[in-house]
Protein backbone atom coordinates (compact mmCIF):
# COMPACT_ATOMS: atom_id res chain seq x y z
CA UNK A 1 0.00 0.00 0.00
CA UNK A 2 2.63 2.26 0.75
CA UNK A 3 4.79 1.30 -2.23
CA UNK A 4 1.78 2.29 -4.43
CA UNK A 5 1.07 5.78 -2.80
CA UNK A 6 4.93 6.22 -2.95
CA UNK A 7 4.84 5.17 -6.83
CA UNK A 8 1.75 7.60 -7.35
CA UNK A 9 3.65 10.49 -5.58
CA UNK A 10 5.96 10.21 -8.03
CA UNK A 11 3.55 10.12 -11.08
CA UNK A 12 2.20 12.88 -9.87
CA UNK A 13 5.41 15.37 -9.09
CA UNK A 14 6.91 13.97 -12.50
CA UNK A 15 3.33 14.87 -14.36
CA UNK A 16 3.78 18.51 -12.45
CA UNK A 17 7.15 18.69 -13.07
CA UNK A 18 6.33 18.22 -16.97
CA UNK A 19 3.51 20.66 -17.28
CA UNK A 20 5.81 23.20 -14.93
CA UNK A 21 8.61 22.15 -18.25
CA UNK A 22 5.41 22.85 -20.84
CA UNK A 23 4.56 25.90 -19.69
CA UNK A 24 8.06 27.31 -20.28
CA UNK A 25 8.59 25.61 -23.44
CA UNK A 26 5.65 27.45 -24.93
CA UNK A 27 7.30 30.76 -24.48
CA UNK A 28 10.01 29.42 -27.63
CA UNK A 29 9.57 28.52 -31.06
CA UNK A 30 11.22 26.19 -32.92
CA UNK A 31 13.49 27.53 -35.66
CA UNK A 32 12.04 26.95 -39.67
CA UNK A 33 13.91 24.91 -41.96
CA UNK A 34 14.08 27.96 -43.85
CA UNK A 35 13.87 31.32 -43.60
CA UNK A 36 10.41 33.23 -45.50
CA UNK A 37 11.81 33.63 -49.36
CA UNK A 38 11.04 37.12 -51.32
CA UNK A 39 9.12 36.88 -54.06
CA UNK A 40 11.50 38.64 -55.96
CA UNK A 41 13.96 35.84 -55.49
CA UNK A 42 13.42 32.70 -55.75
CA UNK A 43 15.57 30.02 -54.94
CA UNK A 44 17.33 28.03 -57.34
CA UNK A 45 20.43 25.63 -57.15
CA UNK A 46 22.04 27.51 -59.58
CA UNK A 47 21.30 31.07 -57.60
CA UNK A 48 23.30 29.24 -54.63
CA UNK A 49 25.48 27.86 -56.15
CA UNK A 50 26.49 31.59 -57.50
CA UNK A 51 26.03 33.25 -54.43
CA UNK A 52 28.50 30.82 -52.76
CA UNK A 53 31.39 31.66 -55.25
CA UNK A 54 30.67 34.92 -54.60
CA UNK A 55 30.52 35.11 -50.86
CA UNK A 56 34.18 32.70 -50.75
CA UNK A 57 35.14 35.47 -53.64
CA UNK A 58 38.27 37.74 -52.57
CA UNK A 59 38.83 39.05 -55.95
CA UNK A 60 35.97 41.27 -55.31
CA UNK A 61 37.57 43.70 -52.93
CA UNK A 62 40.40 46.52 -53.54
CA UNK A 63 42.96 44.38 -52.06
CA UNK A 64 42.09 41.15 -53.92
CA UNK A 65 42.78 39.06 -50.48
CA UNK A 66 39.23 40.03 -48.66
CA UNK A 67 36.01 38.03 -48.97
CA UNK A 68 32.53 37.68 -47.41
CA UNK A 69 34.03 34.71 -45.56
CA UNK A 70 37.31 36.49 -43.82
CA UNK A 71 34.50 38.42 -41.85
CA UNK A 72 31.94 35.39 -41.72
CA UNK A 73 34.23 32.26 -41.51
CA UNK A 74 32.65 29.11 -41.81
CA UNK A 75 35.22 27.63 -39.34
CA UNK A 76 34.55 30.31 -36.32
CA UNK A 77 30.96 30.23 -36.33
CA UNK A 78 30.24 32.31 -40.15
CA UNK A 79 32.35 35.27 -37.57
CA UNK A 80 35.52 36.09 -37.01
CA UNK A 81 35.70 35.98 -33.16
CA UNK A 82 37.46 39.10 -32.70
CA UNK A 83 36.16 42.56 -30.75
CA UNK A 84 35.83 44.40 -33.86
CA UNK A 85 36.05 43.77 -37.97
CA UNK A 86 39.46 44.11 -39.61
CA UNK A 87 39.24 45.47 -43.28
CA UNK A 88 40.64 46.41 -46.15
CA UNK A 89 44.32 47.19 -45.34
CA UNK A 90 43.80 46.18 -41.79
CA UNK A 91 41.75 49.30 -40.98
CA UNK A 92 39.33 48.00 -37.76
CA UNK A 93 35.78 48.54 -38.11
CA UNK A 94 33.32 50.48 -34.91
CA UNK A 95 31.52 46.94 -34.62
CA UNK A 96 31.86 43.17 -34.11
CA UNK A 97 31.05 41.08 -36.99
CA UNK A 98 27.57 39.51 -36.05
CA UNK A 99 27.26 35.52 -37.50
CA UNK A 100 25.56 35.35 -40.69
CA UNK A 101 23.77 31.93 -39.33
CA UNK A 102 20.11 32.31 -39.81
CA UNK A 103 20.12 35.69 -40.99
CA UNK A 104 17.44 35.14 -43.35
CA UNK A 105 14.70 35.14 -40.45
CA UNK A 106 16.06 38.93 -39.40
CA UNK A 107 13.30 41.63 -39.72
CA UNK A 108 16.30 43.99 -40.61
CA UNK A 109 20.17 43.63 -41.13
CA UNK A 110 23.46 44.85 -39.54
CA UNK A 111 23.34 46.08 -35.99
CA UNK A 112 21.59 49.62 -36.50
CA UNK A 113 18.87 48.18 -39.27
CA UNK A 114 20.23 50.13 -41.89
CA UNK A 115 18.89 47.13 -44.53
CA UNK A 116 15.48 45.61 -44.62
CA UNK A 117 16.75 42.38 -46.12
CA UNK A 118 19.81 40.03 -47.04
CA UNK A 119 19.38 41.65 -50.61
CA UNK A 120 20.41 45.06 -49.55
CA UNK A 121 22.81 43.49 -46.73
CA UNK A 122 24.78 41.97 -49.70
CA UNK A 123 26.51 45.12 -51.43
CA UNK A 124 27.69 47.39 -48.41
CA UNK A 125 30.57 45.30 -47.25
CA UNK A 126 31.49 45.71 -51.05
CA UNK A 127 31.70 49.41 -50.85
CA UNK A 128 32.58 50.10 -47.15
CA UNK A 129 36.00 51.67 -47.31
CA UNK A 130 36.76 49.86 -44.25
CA UNK A 131 35.59 46.55 -45.53
CA UNK A 132 36.14 45.35 -49.62
CA UNK A 133 36.10 49.02 -50.30
CA UNK A 134 35.60 48.98 -53.99
CA UNK A 135 32.89 50.66 -56.26
CA UNK A 136 30.09 48.33 -57.86
CA UNK A 137 31.27 49.04 -60.91
CA UNK A 138 34.46 48.50 -60.14
CA UNK A 139 33.25 44.95 -58.30
CA UNK A 140 31.30 44.09 -61.73
CA UNK A 141 34.16 44.92 -63.88
CA UNK A 142 36.23 42.93 -61.87
CA UNK A 143 33.59 39.58 -62.35
CA UNK A 144 33.78 40.06 -66.08
CA UNK A 145 37.32 39.69 -66.40
CA UNK A 146 36.86 36.06 -64.13
CA UNK A 147 35.62 34.19 -67.37
CA UNK A 148 34.23 31.31 -64.72
CA UNK A 149 31.82 33.75 -63.91
CA UNK A 150 29.88 33.60 -67.07
CA UNK A 151 28.50 30.60 -66.90
CA UNK A 152 27.41 30.21 -64.12
CA UNK A 153 25.53 34.06 -64.15
CA UNK A 154 23.73 32.17 -67.30
CA UNK A 155 22.70 29.42 -65.48
CA UNK A 156 21.54 31.60 -62.08
CA UNK A 157 20.00 34.19 -64.05
CA UNK A 158 18.50 32.48 -67.25
CA UNK A 159 17.21 34.69 -70.30
CA UNK A 160 19.19 38.18 -69.23
CA UNK A 161 20.97 39.64 -71.83
CA UNK A 162 24.00 40.93 -69.32
CA UNK A 163 23.15 39.28 -66.06
CA UNK A 164 26.33 40.35 -64.58
CA UNK A 165 25.21 43.32 -62.74
CA UNK A 166 25.00 44.11 -58.96
CA UNK A 167 21.77 43.50 -58.35
CA UNK A 168 21.85 40.14 -59.48
CA UNK A 169 24.94 39.83 -57.42
CA UNK A 170 23.02 40.76 -54.38
CA UNK A 171 20.15 38.33 -55.02
CA UNK A 172 22.78 35.22 -55.13
CA UNK A 173 24.48 36.33 -52.60
CA UNK A 174 21.38 36.79 -50.15
CA UNK A 175 20.32 33.52 -51.78
CA UNK A 176 23.46 31.40 -50.46
CA UNK A 177 23.29 33.45 -46.96
CA UNK A 178 19.10 31.81 -46.83
CA UNK A 179 20.31 28.31 -46.54
CA UNK A 180 23.12 29.30 -43.70
CA UNK A 181 20.79 28.02 -41.11
CA UNK A 182 20.91 25.79 -37.75
CA UNK A 183 17.21 24.46 -37.45
CA UNK A 184 18.23 21.37 -35.74
CA UNK A 185 20.04 22.13 -32.78
CA UNK A 186 19.03 19.75 -29.21
CA UNK A 187 17.41 23.18 -28.27
CA UNK A 188 15.13 22.96 -31.66
CA UNK A 189 14.29 19.34 -30.75
CA UNK A 190 13.79 19.82 -27.17
CA UNK A 191 10.92 22.33 -28.74
CA UNK A 192 9.55 20.16 -31.15
CA UNK A 193 8.76 17.57 -28.50
CA UNK A 194 12.16 15.62 -27.75
CA UNK A 195 12.15 16.35 -24.05
CA UNK A 196 15.61 14.72 -23.19
CA UNK A 197 16.92 16.38 -26.06
CA UNK A 198 18.43 19.28 -23.73
CA UNK A 199 20.49 18.56 -20.00
CA UNK A 200 18.64 18.96 -16.72
CA UNK A 201 20.91 21.96 -16.03
CA UNK A 202 19.64 23.48 -19.61
CA UNK A 203 16.33 23.35 -18.75
CA UNK A 204 17.32 24.90 -15.48
CA UNK A 205 18.84 27.56 -17.21
CA UNK A 206 15.86 28.10 -19.75
CA UNK A 207 13.47 28.39 -16.30
CA UNK A 208 16.14 31.21 -15.28
CA UNK A 209 16.21 33.17 -18.32
CA UNK A 210 12.52 33.57 -18.66
CA UNK A 211 12.40 34.33 -14.96
CA UNK A 212 14.71 36.76 -15.05
CA UNK A 213 12.95 38.35 -17.87
CA UNK A 214 15.52 37.56 -20.68
CA UNK A 215 12.88 36.20 -23.27
CA UNK A 216 11.07 39.79 -23.46
CA UNK A 217 13.87 40.36 -26.06
CA UNK A 218 15.67 37.38 -26.84
CA UNK A 219 12.15 35.65 -28.41
CA UNK A 220 10.87 33.89 -31.14
CA UNK A 221 12.80 31.27 -33.85
CA UNK A 222 15.76 33.78 -33.82
CA UNK A 223 16.06 34.52 -30.27
CA UNK A 224 15.56 37.99 -30.85
CA UNK A 225 12.73 40.44 -30.90
CA UNK A 226 13.76 42.17 -33.97
CA UNK A 227 13.69 45.47 -32.10
CA UNK A 228 15.79 48.28 -31.31
CA UNK A 229 17.26 48.51 -27.89
CA UNK A 230 19.18 51.21 -25.85
CA UNK A 231 22.34 49.55 -25.00
CA UNK A 232 25.79 51.72 -24.24
CA UNK A 233 28.38 49.78 -23.52
CA UNK A 234 31.44 50.74 -21.30
CA UNK A 235 34.30 52.98 -23.66
CA UNK A 236 31.82 52.82 -26.77
CA UNK A 237 30.64 55.94 -28.76
CA UNK A 238 28.86 54.00 -31.15
CA UNK A 239 25.65 56.20 -31.93
CA UNK A 240 23.77 53.01 -32.95
CA UNK A 241 20.92 53.80 -34.93
CA UNK A 242 21.23 56.77 -34.53
CA UNK A 243 22.98 57.51 -37.42
CA UNK A 244 20.57 55.48 -39.95
CA UNK A 245 17.58 57.71 -38.67
CA UNK A 246 19.02 61.01 -37.03
CA UNK A 247 16.16 60.57 -34.79
CA UNK A 248 17.40 61.85 -30.90
CA UNK A 249 15.18 58.54 -29.42
CA UNK A 250 17.51 56.17 -31.52
CA UNK A 251 21.01 57.34 -29.79
CA UNK A 252 23.01 54.54 -28.55
CA UNK A 253 20.16 51.50 -29.42
CA UNK A 254 21.24 48.23 -31.38
CA UNK A 255 18.99 45.70 -32.84
CA UNK A 256 18.83 42.96 -29.90
CA UNK A 257 21.41 40.19 -31.40
CA UNK A 258 20.37 36.21 -31.76
CA UNK A 259 21.46 33.94 -29.36
CA UNK A 260 21.38 30.97 -31.30
CA UNK A 261 24.98 29.78 -32.19
CA UNK A 262 25.92 31.93 -29.30
CA UNK A 263 28.75 29.56 -27.91
CA UNK A 264 30.50 30.03 -30.98
CA UNK A 265 30.20 33.45 -31.79
CA UNK A 266 31.97 35.36 -29.49
CA UNK A 267 33.00 38.29 -28.66
CA UNK A 268 29.69 39.71 -27.65
CA UNK A 269 27.82 42.82 -27.88
CA UNK A 270 27.84 45.53 -30.82
CA UNK A 271 31.68 46.32 -30.10
CA UNK A 272 32.88 42.41 -28.86
CA UNK A 273 34.07 43.92 -25.21
CA UNK A 274 33.07 40.86 -23.80
CA UNK A 275 34.33 37.49 -24.03
CA UNK A 276 32.68 35.43 -21.31
CA UNK A 277 29.03 34.38 -21.58
CA UNK A 278 28.71 34.08 -18.18
CA UNK A 279 29.69 38.09 -18.15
Amino acid sequence: MRLGAALLAVALGGAAMAEDMEEYRSMFEPLPFLPPIPPGNSMTREKIELGAMLFFEPRISASGVISCATCHNPALGWSDRIGRAVGHEGQVGVRNTPTVLNSGFLTSQFWDGREADLEGQALGPIQADVEMNMTLDQAIARINELTVYRTHFDAAFPGEEDPINAQNVALAIATFERTLNTPNSPFDRFLRGDAQAISDEAKEGMKLFVDNGCVACHSGPVMSDGLFHRFEVPGSTDEGRFVVTGDEADMFTFRTPTLRNVAVTYPYFNNGSVTDRDA
